[in-house]
């Protein structure tokens, strides 16, 4: 996925909402024409992300300022790693310490789950995918970071992909419908999509391909026995994905089903923010 745009936006929107109309706690005590050097100081072990966000943030209020980089994006980290040193006017470092920080903690919080959940799958074909679970206004940053951690994106928003859940299902009259009417609907609006379509039952599977099949099928809320017989039914017609009630101790278990995909909302929405600091140094 291509974030540019969406993280242009969002630094702008940060700068607004932190700095306003001015640092004035900053223009009060410090001449414009400090200089001055800080450094992003890592206080507790993870998966480092937003490292090459952070150097877009302070690039973002000036131009001239000097980044080095020490740590790439998607390194595990210890306490006392140094991510990097910038250099620049002290009041550009000040008016962004609290942005870079708010980003990057977050980001390596979502970077460090993500890795975990990799992990655990590991030697298996099966992938884990983030979900729209994401803070709102931060759901770029937040699947960069589980691509960081090792993970990788479902679609980005309701825009980029046909997902039939169950209330579409419902609301359509079934199965058999909300695929015929998807049909026509990117016929008619001419829209290339991919369409997802989640079943609850092993004969829901059966009437997807007798509607004429869909290019995912995701598995909702499906025990490892069922999910065993849909992969069955499923294997080489469709890709398949496995999601809901799924944890990180079960998560290898329904990986060696055979699925392709397990979507994992916690990636996102239950994570805890990394620690670091950005502060003065020579």
């Amino acid at each position: 996925m291509n974030f540019d745009k969406y993280i242009d936006e969002l630094i702008e929107l940060a700068i607004k909402e932190d700095i306003g109309d001015g640092d004035h706690t900053s223009l009060a005590t410090i001449p414009a024409d400090t200089t001055g050097k800080m450094q992003l100081l890592v206080k507790q072990e993870g998966v480092i992300a937003g490292v090459d966000i952070a150097e877009r943030v302070f690039k973002r209020l000036d131009p001239a300022v000097k980044f080095e980089k020490r740590i790439e994006d998607g390194t595990k980290v210890k306490v006392g790693d140094i991510a990097f040193y910038v250099t620049g006017t002290v009041r550009t470092l000040l008016q962004s310490e609290r942005i870079v920080l708010n980003i990057m903690q977050r980001m390596s919080g979502v970077a460090t789950q993500t890795a975990v959940y990799a992990d655990e799958l590991k030697g298996l074909k099966t992938r884990v995918l983030d979900t729209r679970k994401t803070t709102p206004g931060m759901r770029a940053l937040d699947k960069m970071a589980v691509v960081i951690g090792g993970g990788d994106n479902h679609r980005m928003g309701l825009f980029d992909m046909i997902l039939l859940k169950d209330n579409h299902i419902d609301f359509a009259g079934g199965v058999t419908a909300a695929l015929t009417r998807t049909r026509e609907y990117l016929k008619a609006n001419r829209k290339d999509l991919k369409i997802e379509i989640e079943v609850r039952t092993l004969e829901n599977i059966d009437e997807v391909f007798e509607a004429g099949g869909a290019d995912r099928i995701m598995l909702d809320n499906f025990s490892i026995e069922d999910t065993l017989k849909a992969v069955e039914k499923i294997a080489g017609r469709a890709e398949i994905e496995s999601s809901g009630g799924i944890t990180l101790a079960n998560l290898r278990e329904y990986g060696e089903c055979g699925v392709d995909v397990i979507s994992v909302g916690a990636l996102t929405h239950q994570i805890k923010s990394i620690d670091m600091s950005l502060k003065y140094c020579n």
